[in-house]
């Protein structure tokens, strides 16, 4: 069934762009314009509010929500776009060259993805980001749709306004962020804000794009109303990426401020323009000099944004994991022909990260060490779509600034305006590469990176000349373009297949998505016997998000179960979690993490049996998870743990230190190759690893039930030292615990500290009434009253 589908994607493609290239352009136009091209246009309006859409109960509700309702949008529009043009072939789109590059780039996505590593990964995307070949083709028609059906500079500003409007509203969405109101989705006085777009980089460029075009907009316009609200617009936009605290993003704007105002000093000769951009570049260099040096008083650093800001050094966790990233996308670039050529596939960046995984990535619980993107869109196309994604992708920018020559008017005030227009548009294509040299796209950029296309390509076009409808060229030309039986024939035909393919590939996700968060909400409030229920409902649907739904099955049984004594329930639903598994990894077998899932599953099935055959099957797939990203820290935890589990102490040190040594830094490699030392009966090196562990950042001291595992060893070695230390954070940990303080006292006194051995011992009395005469002899016994 998913074959047919994009196979009649392809067909609808190919067979389009056949149309358009043995079509002429039409120079001369009826007047009266068709029904279906109004409706189009309005579409098209409603479009601009796309980045507001936020489905707060779903699975990725900052982009999910939106792409299934633009892709929705999109195919009714493609529906009536094509009998538009079956009835009036004046409406194909103009055939410019920046028109050929975004259709090339389209088709080398198409390409890559067809040679993808990961086919499926590639054609669909992932539930988090919604992009893919799938989302790529509804993007192309969207702009072909764009250029056909805006044919007039009024029409392009009244959408070019909506876009600003949307993105004030985005903007204020982004302010109430910085509120506690509960009813804002990422409230609670956020430092650093993310609007409706639910990516603090993300938004920022959205606002970048839709602020320089206000701005360029308040220079054309002669309505001194419109002039400030696109003032408005620019410094509203331009504060809230500021408020997003993404460096990237305001070096972006910073320089798109600077460009466009020497430039237009420039162009049109004003002075003062001039003088106010100079003096906003001196203003910069001056206060990036004074934060600077100031980085490190108190001022700067109890200002998060101010610390942030200073922080310009390439040494910086964020500026490392960038280069990190780059660095494994890049030798995975070059592991063969094939990658070089056609990368591995769109979507699938995370596949030659992990192959080139940096250890450094890892540097204990709670580490960032899964990057699907490479935080640079540029190169992002380079590694997943090779050279020839790449050139296609440039050439795009390439015309896009080729065509801003071609804005030309016979009148001189026109164009003015149009060289205005020119500034700014290049100006913000600018600012735009920029910052996306520091993050990637989704679907509400997207729109707007279109958008600037779309201005483009029009502008650049000589004007289309119209004749009155009562001509008799009117009938000639829709003689000659087409036929409207035909038209309707068509679209009668094609409502079916594309109320289907609406239904398949966006209603029936989102029923499946929902249905996921349903089960997530019922296993947070201890019903996981329906959650589980409406896990398996959810993946009956076999839709896009089936492989992030299996593994938030497993991820969300293997932590409900932690600490719990497995019984038939659990162990049914863990066997069936295995199935889901085994089917992502049949259908993505280069990545590691359902392998490492299906580990994880039967480590549990086989705990505290180590006969289990369970424990090999855990053993077999985290060593296959090890041969996809061998340099992947906890894989070899995984692996030492399936020896643990069958009583192999001694393979498990030899991952363990091959664990620690991948990342010296990391404290919990060296806790657990020192504490399965010390199980294994070497003390003196446990110990030791143990020490550095603490060195390293790992706090064991914090955690009862590694203090207690220490507490055997120190009692055997009679070490009431590091006893003293040991029971010390206990109590601390665990202060309602009687034993520890009772077991505290005794060390205390072997240490001759009798007044804390005392006190100790009468905590624990009051505690627990029934240690009470234990406690009493026990301070009698060392020769004070009770």
């Amino acid at each position: 069934m998913e074959h047919q589908k994009w196979q009649l994607l392809l067909f609808v493609l190919f067979r389009m762009i056949y149309i358009m290239n043995n079509s002429q352009n039409k120079k001369i136009l009826p007047t009266a314009e068709p029904m279906l091209a109004k409706i189009l246009r309005y579409f098209v309006y409603l479009s601009a509010f796309m980045p507001l859409i936020i489905f707060n109960d779903f699975i990725s509700p900052f982009h999910f929500g939106k792409v299934v309702i633009f892709r929705s949008a999109v195919e009714i529009m493609v529906l009536l776009y094509i009998v538009l043009i079956i009835k009036d072939r004046s409406y194909l789109p103009p055939r410019t060259k920046l028109f050929w590059a975004i259709t090339g780039f389209t088709a080398a996505y198409g390409l890559t993805t067809f040679t993808s590593v990961s086919f499926f990964q590639s054609f669909w995307g992932t539930l988090e980001r919604m992009g893919g070949f799938f989302s790529m083709l509804h993007f192309w028609a969207f702009f072909i749709i764009l250029s056909a059906i805006f044919r007039k500079k009024k029409e392009w500003i009244n959408l070019v306004n909506l876009f600003l409007i949307a993105s004030l509203g985005s903007a204020f969405y982004g302010f109430l962020q910085k509120t506690s109101w509960t009813w804002i989705i990422g409230s609670g006085s956020r430092v650093k804000i993310f609007g409706t777009i639910g990516n603090s980089a993300l938004f920022a460029g959205y606002m970048i794009v839709c602020g320089f075009l206000a701005l360029t907009l308040s220079r054309v316009t002669i309505s001194p109303a419109w002039r400030k609200f696109y003032y408005l617009v620019f410094v509203l936009n331009s504060i809230a990426v500021f408020l997003a605290g993404v460096r990237g993003s305001v070096i972006a704007l910073v320089a798109g401020i600077i460009i466009f105002g020497l430039w237009l000093s420039v162009e049109l000769g004003l002075k003062k323009v001039k003088n106010y951009s100079l003096a906003f570049l001196g203003l910069i260099i001056l206060g990036t000099g004074i934060l600077l040096a100031a980085r490190n008083t108190s001022f700067v650093r109890n200002n998060s944004y101010l610390d942030r800001y200073s922080d310009l050094s390439i040494n910086s966790t964020t500026v490392q994991t960038r280069f990190w990233a780059w660095t494994a996308g890049f030798e995975g670039f070059v592991d063969s022909a094939r990658s070089v050529i056609v990368g591995y596939g769109p979507e699938n960046f995370d596949i030659p990260f992990s192959i080139h995984f940096n250890p450094k990535f890892y540097n204990g619980p709670g580490s960032e060490t899964l990057f699907d993107r490479a935080h640079n869109q540029f190169l992002e196309v380079l590694f997943t779509m090779g050279i020839v994604g790449f050139m296609t992708y440039i050439l795009i920018f390439f015309f896009a600034f080729k065509a801003t020559g071609k804005f030309k008017s016979g009148d001189p005030k026109e164009q003015k305006g149009l060289n205005i227009l020119k500034i700014g548009l290049i100006t913000t294509l600018i600012a735009y590469m920029i910052h996306n040299s520091f993050i990637f796209d989704t679907s509400a950029n997207y729109l707007v990176f279109f958008l600037i296309l779309g201005l483009i390509n029009f502008f650049s076009l000589p004007p289309i000349q119209t004749v009155p409808v009562q001509h008799d060229n009117r009938k000639q030309l829709i003689k000659q373009n087409g036929s409207s039986t035909l038209a309707y024939i068509v679209g009668i035909i094609l409502i079916v297949p594309t109320w289907v393919l609406i239904y398949d590939t966006n209603i029936l996700p989102a029923i499946a998505n929902y249905t996921t968060t349903r089960a997530i909400v019922l296993g947070w409030s201890g019903q996981f016997s329906d959650a589980i229920v409406q896990y398996e409902a959810a993946l009956k649907y076999d839709v896009l998000g089936k492989y992030e739904i299996r593994n938030r099955f497993a991820q969300d049984l293997l932590q409900d179960v932690s600490g719990k004594k497995l019984d038939d329930t659990f162990t049914q639903a863990f066997l069936v979690a295995a199935d889901y598994e085994k089917k992502n990894i049949q259908q993505f077998p280069d990545d590691y993490l359902p392998y490492l899932y299906l580990s994880r599953i039967y480590i549990t099935l086989g705990s505290g049996t180590p006969t289990s055959p369970y424990n090999d099957m855990a053993l077999d797939n985290s060593l296959a998870a090890l041969k996809i990203a061998p340099k992947f820290v906890r894989t070899y935890f995984e692996v030492a743990q399936g020896y643990l589990n069958k009583g192999d102490e001694k393979d498990a040190i030899v991952y363990f230190q091959q664990a620690a040594d991948l990342n010296p830094t990391v404290g919990l490699s060296w806790w657990y190759l020192g504490i399965t030392q010390i199980d294994s009966g070497d003390t003196t090196n446990g110990l030791k690893n143990i020490g550095l562990a603490y060195q390293r950042g790992y706090d064991y001291k914090s955690d009862e039930s590694n203090l207690v595992h220490l507490v055997t060893v120190y009692l055997k070695l009679k070490d009431y030292q590091n006893l003293d230390d040991i029971y010390m954070n206990l109590v601390k940990v665990a202060p309602n615990n009687p034993q520890y303080h009772a077991s505290y006292a005794v060390v205390l006194a072997q240490l001759g500290q009798i007044d804390a051995a005392v006190e100790q011992a009468h905590i624990a009395a009051q505690l627990d009434a029934t240690f009470q005469p234990e406690a009493q002899k026990f301070v009698q016994s060392l020769g004070r009253q009770w």
